[in-house]
């Protein structure tokens, strides 16, 4: 039996384009979910923020469920009526996001003024699991065409590139139409007490949001499905290699099923993977004890705490020359639980900043992850610039030239963020200028 070889597989300008385009929708959902979800649910709908909480917790539980089954499924189902498998995953999930979103940012359609808080729960729910699931079905089926599109490192680490482009752009868009269109509610309101605050008024311009970015989603999805061919021979070959035959030679290598992942001791051993979950688990615990921890010992030293975490890891991945497994391990988890606080902490004090200043609270917010995004986009540019390998394959010298890097870049945004926080002992967090 002659052995599959898979061919060198690149793309065009235009086709890495179409492909990242098909994340876009996604993009654009998650970045109303995380900035403007709270806001909505808190300040215009009247939510306790308990409730407002426990939704965007369903949200998250449901994302961390839907995933791993997603790409279960997506793996072993063949796509149908002849469409790629990766395209038809990614077809349900968009069709998911489009039909659940809306009713998000939309009021509770079978509620009253006496209905209580904990019902409008239950009735946003299923739309939230819909939402995460299709979410989750569309990343997971986008990403898993990488490495079907393109064969070298260099092409995949480019799609990569293009798609998180397209990440930034997304939350700049997110960030100017609910600019425009609060600028357009301030400038034609008649009541100006009505134009400074957030109340149930503006239901209809976070819907119209909504639906904006759903459409532009939408036209981008189109884009990736026309422009991106998924090759069915490919699933074809890989459907006939998973089991392989008695006549089948000793070099024919059978195309792994997620089982078999289990038992391959290179599996626990691929960093690249298991480095990021040990951070969020990490965070993720980090994360559940801060309230405490910052009620006992305050927000500024829990800020502090979080820092001296960070600079921990910084240093020993700084002075550690040969680190094993373990010390993997370990400084991953303090990088983990010194982010989750700084996080917390840090959003605990924008709150702070805020204060009664509702009105203008999701500005602050935008503002914030705007930077967020710009700054990571502006940060792996000039890190992948000054790489010191002027090829795709990665020499020794990349290796401690990213270590430096995990730990200079870090170790520096901690102390800069320390200087920072000796600030609020002489200039404390409020509004000093109307």
């Amino acid at each position: 039996m002659e052995q599959f070889v898979s061919p060198d597989r690149s793309l065009s300008v235009c086709k890495r384009v179409c492909y990242a385009a098909g994340h876009f929708l996604n993009d654009l959902c998650a970045s109303m979910w995380f900035t403007y979800l709270l806001v909505y649910l808190h300040s215009v709908l009247g939510l306790r923020s308990t409730y407002a909480g426990v939704m965007l917790l369903i949200g998250q539980i449901a994302d961390g469920v839907c995933t791993p089954l997603v790409g279960y499924e997506s793996d072993r189902t063949p796509g149908a009526l002849g469409y790629g498998k990766r395209k038809t995953w990614h077809l349900l999930g968009t069709v998911c996001i489009l039909v659940s979103f809306p009713f998000v940012f939309s009021p509770c359609l079978a509620c009253a003024e006496s209905t209580p808080q904990w019902a409008q729960v239950v009735y946003f729910s299923p739309f939230v699991i819909v939402f995460q699931f299709g979410w989750a079905a569309t990343q997971i089926s986008h990403l898993s065409l990488i490495p079907e599109l393109v064969s070298s490192e260099g092409a995949k680490v480019e799609l990569t590139a293009y798609r998180y482009a397209f990440t930034v752009v997304a939350n700049i868009t997110v960030y100017t139409v609910a600019w425009l269109l609060f600028h357009f509610k301030a400038q034609h309101s008649m009541d100006p007490s009505i134009a400074e605050s957030l109340g149930q008024e503006d239901i209809p311009l976070f819907r119209t949001l909504a639906l904006i970015m759903l459409g532009t989603g939408a036209s981008f999805s189109l884009i990736f499905h026309v422009g991106t061919k998924e090759h069915a021979s490919a699933s074809e070959k890989e459907n006939r290699l998973i089991t392989p035959s008695l006549s089948q030679e000793p070099s024919c290598r059978p195309v792994f099923q997620w089982k078999w992942w289990l038992k391959e001791p290179s599996f626990y051993q691929n960093f690249i993977a298991i480095i990021p979950l040990v951070i969020y688990v990490s965070s993720f615990v980090s994360a559940l004890v801060m309230k405490p921890v910052s009620k006992r010992i305050g927000v500024s030293m829990t800020y502090l705490f979080g820092l001296l975490l960070v600079l921990s890891f910084a240093t020993w991945v700084f002075v550690d020359k040969t680190m094993g497994a373990e010390s993997i391990y370990g400084a991953a988890v303090l990088l983990g639980a010194g982010s989750a606080a700084i996080l917390v902490m840090s959003l605990s004090m924008t709150a702070t900043l805020i204060g009664e200043q509702t009105q203008s609270g999701a500005f602050v917010y935008g503002s914030m992850s705007f930077t967020d995004k710009v700054a990571n986009g502006v940060g792996i540019i000039i890190i992948q610039s000054i790489r010191p390998c002027s090829t795709e394959s990665c020499c020794p010298d990349c290796v401690w030239f990213y270590r430096n890097v995990m730990a200079t870049v870090t170790g520096g945004v901690a102390m800069a963020a320390g200087l920072c926080l000796f600030t609020l002992l002489i200039w404390p967090i409020r509004i000093r200028k109307n």
